[in-house]
C-alpha cells in the first residue's frame, strides 16, 4: 500500500511551492499595515492543496534552517556549539551572551507571520500533509522553533506577547495534529520533555502597552496537546 502513503498521485509542482512562498514573502511583513495575527490568517488561507502544504513545510525548513545558522554563528564566536534538537543548554551556558534574532533572520520571514501561517496551515490539513510531505523534519522544524521562541522568553527577555503566545501556542497544536495523523508516532525532543516536566504560568503582555493580558502555561498545554 506504499501507493497510498505518497498520497493522490497528483503531480507536485516545486515551481510553484517556490512562487508561493515568495508570494508571500512580499504581501506579508512587519513593514505591512495591520496586525500580525490578521496577516497570518490571510497567509495560511493561501496555503492550501498539496503545494500550498508543501510550502509551508518550506517556510519551516528556510526559518528553522536561518535561525540555526545566526545561532550556531553566535556560540562559534563564544567557543560553544549549537544542538538544534536541544538549544536550551546553549542559551543557558551562554549567560545571557547570546542574541535572539528571529525577527531579523535573512530572507525576510517572520516568526508571527508567515511562520505562524505555515504551522496553521499544516496543523488544518494534517491527515493530508502527513501524505504529501514527509512529515518527520517538518514536525522537527516546529519544535526547533518552539524551543527557540521559549527560550527567548526564558534566557533573552524577549517579551511574551499575545503574538508569541499564539504563536508558541500555534506551533504545539499543529504538532499535536501532525502526531496525530502519522502512523507512528516519533519521540518528543528532550526540550518539550523538560517544559512538560514544569507547570509555570507566564505572563503575556499586550504588544502596544505594558499591560498584561492573560497567562500562558507552555508545560501544561504541551502535555495536554501531546501526552493525550
Amino acid at each position: 500500500m506504499r501507493w497510498f502513503r505518497r498520497g493522490s498521485g497528483k503531480q507536485k509542482d516545486p515551481g510553484q511551492q517556490h512562487a508561493i512562498v515568495e508570494d508571500l514573502r512580499q504581501r506579508y511583513g512587519a513593514h505591512v499595515p495591520g496586525t500580525f495575527q490578521g496577516q497570518a490568517g490571510e497567509a495560511a488561507a493561501q496555503l492550501s492543496g498539496d503545494d500550498g502544504l508543501l510550502a509551508a513545510a518550506a517556510i519551516l525548513r528556510e526559518f528553522a534552517d536561518a535561525a540555526h545558522a545566526d545561532v550556531a554563528a553566535q556560540a562559534a564566536a563564544l567557543g560553544f556549539a549549537a544542538d538544534r534538537r536541544n538549544y536550551r543548554p546553549l542559551w543557558r551556558d551562554t549567560a545571557g551572551r547570546l542574541r535572539w534574532n528571529l525577527w531579523t533572520l535573512p530572507g525576510g520571514l517572520h516568526p508571527y507571520i508567515h511562520v505562524n501561517a505555515a504551522a496553521a496551515a499544516l496543523g488544518t490539513d494534517a491527515k493530508r500533509a502527513v501524505r504529501a510531505l514527509d512529515p518527520l523534519p517538518t514536525l522537527a522544524h516546529l519544535f526547533e522553533i518552539l524551543d527557540l521562541t521559549l527560550d527567548g522568553w526564558e534566557f533573552a527577555r524577549v517579551r511574551p506577547d499575545t503574538d508569541a503566545a499564539t504563536l508558541a501556542h500555534r506551533l504545539i497544536a499543529t504538532a499535536r495534529d501532525l502526531r496525530a495523523a502519522m502512523s507512528d508516532e516519533p519521540p518528543l525532543p528532550q526540550p518539550v520533555r523538560e517544559w512538560m516536566r514544569r507547570n509555570n504560568t507566564i505572563n503575556v503582555y499586550d504588544p502596544s502597552s505594558p499591560a498584561v493580558v492573560g497567562g500562558f502555561n507552555p508545560g501544561k498545554e504541551m502535555r495536554e496537546a501531546l501526552l493525550a
